[in-house]
């Protein structure tokens, strides 16, 4: 009787494994047709009834695979993620890897998936095909980077390789590292300007963003040569961001800080001036009007140095005013990324221009978009419903987009309005230093005697030097020209008496 049970319970496993079988295949078949509506719903459905562990792990991936091909990158990230956590002893553990790899280039997002290949990196990922491993350097060398993990970062971001369609970008992410003050040892200049160079002569057609990355490279030599002190040089790698793309206004506010440093205060002015015009009113940009006013003040410009500072009162004092008490009222951390994100924020215009164009807030943006289009896709599939597949989907994207929202968006947002705040508290101290300085030059002129309007009046304008022949000259009358803004030089007369001598 006994060996009769065994010979029971071993005819039931084997009937079980057939129907495990028959099962899994039918989605498997519903998958190579094509049909991945159906077989997102089969394979679902496998992992609810089948015994066999194998099979079930299998369904697992490949109802993973039947979002990402349904267009559903989210869900499909978060079903190849739970794949990894799982472990090593899933039977399509690497081939998760690569399709969190996929999902996260498809999704361009730098939070949820990066840090969940930081914390599960290890060696067995050295098999996986070289583009996927050199993505996973790049994106744990990006995490490293921002946790301040330089010596780790570099090492990441070293090891892609120079075929890689990130090698460009981690090219840009390894002089970004190497010129951080921060870095072991100090900054290695040499070095960071050899990693930027190289991703401006990067002529690879498969490198990713390439045209982006190198502005940024243009920006980051910029900066390289600015802290080493060859003020010339940095202007000549902020001109060379083009006009009008992304990054322009930087490339103008820090332009006038190395003109400013290389004593060609008509040139410093010249870049504020275009950063001014009436195409950048939405910009918040503080420090520029301390700037212009401390380029007066050296020029010993008195009356213009107060002006530039009145300007700056003008336009910044309100939006200090409005700020504090929208910010003061917040109290959870979901609630700031909500002021934000409002479309009728009562945050003035520009704070929330530059709290919203920060790269990590636009990261966010992106991810909740897409949990929202992919609720909508989901919510509208009845086939889904019937299954009770889609109440676990929309149960997966609302507690995702909770815990981003709790954790992230909100502390985001927080921090890039306070920041914001922390900026006009500083400049506006900046601004009174300097009131009281030029005050005291003022004084200290009329003590001495000198009639410094006599002074100026004496001194000739000529116009700025062209730098080539087919270049016209066009006196600046008050408008704002497409064509003009950028190439604004100022000429402008020394009122410091010794300068004058």
């Amino acid at each position: 009787m006994k060996r009769l049970s065994v010979l029971f319970a071993a005819v039931a496993a084997v009937t079980a494994n057939a129907q495990d079988l028959a099962t899994y295949n039918k989605a498997l078949s519903a998958f190579n047709s094509g049909d991945y509506n159906k077989s997102a719903q089969l394979f679902f459905e496998a992992e609810q009834t089948v015994v066999d562990a194998d099979v079930r792990a299998k369904a697992e991936y490949y109802r993973a695979a039947s979002l990402a091909k349904q267009g559903l990158p989210f869900l499909a990230g978060m079903g190849y993620a739970a794949i990894i956590k799982h472990g090593k002893t899933h039977p399509m553990y690497l081939k998760a890897v690569e399709g969190v790899v996929n999902m996260q280039e498809t999704l361009d997002e730098r939070d949820l998936l990066p840090s969940l290949l930081n914390a599960q990196y290890n060696d067995e990922w050295a098999t996986l095909p070289t583009e996927t491993l050199a993505r996973i350097n790049y994106l744990i060398g990006a995490i490293s980077q921002r946790k301040a993990r330089y010596e780790e970062a570099r090492s990441f971001l070293e090891a892609v390789p120079k075929d890689a369609a990130v090698h460009a970008k981690s090219q840009y992410l390894l002089g970004i590292v190497l010129i951080d003050p921060r870095y072991p040892g100090g900054p290695q200049y040499k070095d960071a300007i050899k990693a930027f160079e190289s991703v401006i002569e990067n002529q690879l057609k498969n490198q990713k963003d390439l045209v982006q990355t190198q502005q940024l490279a243009m920006l980051g030599l910029g900066r390289a040569y600015y802290n080493m002190g060859e003020y010339a040089k940095s202007v000549e790698w902020y001109e060379k961001v083009p006009r009008f793309s992304r990054y322009w206004d930087v490339a103008l506010f820090e332009n006038g800080f190395a003109r400013f440093q290389n004593e060609d205060f008509g040139g410093a002015l010249g870049s504020l001036q275009a950063l001014h015009a009436p195409q950048f009113a939405g910009a918040f940009q503080p420090e520029s009007w301390i700037l212009k006013s401390t380029t007066y003040y050296f020029s010993c410009l008195y009356e213009e140095a107060k002006s530039a500072l009145a300007a700056y009162d003008e336009i910044y004092g309100p939006m200090a005013e409005a700020m504090k008490p929208l910010i003061d009222a917040q109290k959870e951390n979901e609630q700031f990324y909500k002021l934000v994100s409002s479309p009728d924020s009562k945050l003035p215009k520009p704070v929330l221009n530059w709290v919203r164009s920060n790269e990590k807030m636009l990261d966010l943006e992106r991810l909740f978009a897409e949990i929202e289009s992919e609720r909508r896709i989901v919510e509208s599939n009845q086939g889904w419903k019937a299954a009770k597949l889609a109440p676990e989907l929309i149960s997966l994207l609302d507690g995702n987009k909770d815990v981003v929202m709790k954790l992230v968006a909100g502390s985001a947002a927080k921090s890039r309005l306070i920041e914001a705040q922390r900026m006009l508290k500083e400049y506006s101290d900046t601004a009174e230093i300097i009131r009281f300085e030029t005050s005291k030059a003022e004084k200290e002129l009329a003590e001495a005697g000198v009639d410094q309007k006599a002074m100026l009046a004496k001194q000739k304008l000529y116009r700025p030097r062209m730098p080539a022949e087919n270049w016209n000259y066009w006196k600046f009358q008050g408008e704002f020209w497409r064509d003009e803004i950028g190439y604004y030089q100022y000429t402008l007369r020394n009122g410091c008496p010794k300068a004058a001598e």
